[in-house]
């Protein structure tokens, strides 16, 4: 399976339920140890159902607290507790489809380096950082290769 699907489906899991999230990350980081952008989108959708879990779990005590007084169904404490309900739920959709969108626009960068990397007729691509700079280097020029090889490049 593609690592962009493997993230989004995690992104997805940890969004739908903290348990689905807790099997498939979980299966993930145990199966997937090569690859450091899974693992890191499993620390992140760790993080992430871990704080919208607390904000439910926060908003469940309120109202659980507010249910113990006779009137709190007809008072304003509890239609606050409906709106910051909503907004939480609004947030959380927002949060994992940025997210998501960012995997995405990842795959899509990765996909366009390799791409260059593949057009460049036989000459050997070395990438100095994930940013995309990269020397070319040409197999016939001896001369060049010999000197990039010697050479000590601080970055």
């Amino acid at each position: 399976m593609n690592n962009m699907w493997k993230r989004i489906f995690i992104l997805l899991s940890g969004y739908l339920s903290i348990i689905a999230f807790a099997v498939l990350g979980g299966l993930v980081w145990y199966k997937n140890n090569e690859d450091e952008e899974v693992k890191k989108t499993v620390k992140l959708t760790l993080i992430i159902t871990l704080i919208f879990t607390a904000i439910s779990a926060l908003l469940g005590l309120y109202n659980y607290i507010g249910s113990l007084w006779s009137h709190y169904y007809s008072t304003n404490a509890y239609e606050a507790y409906g709106i910051l309900s909503s907004l939480v739920s609004i947030a959380k959709i927002i949060v994992y489809a940025i997210f998501i969108i960012k995997v995405f626009v990842d795959n899509k960068q990765n996909e366009e380096v390799t791409i260059n990397n593949k057009s460049n007729n036989g000459a050997k691509s070395q990438f100095t950082s994930k940013s995309e700079k990269s020397v070319v280097v040409d197999e016939d020029d001896d001369e060049f290769s010999d000197n990039l090889n010697n050479k000590n490049f601080n970055n």
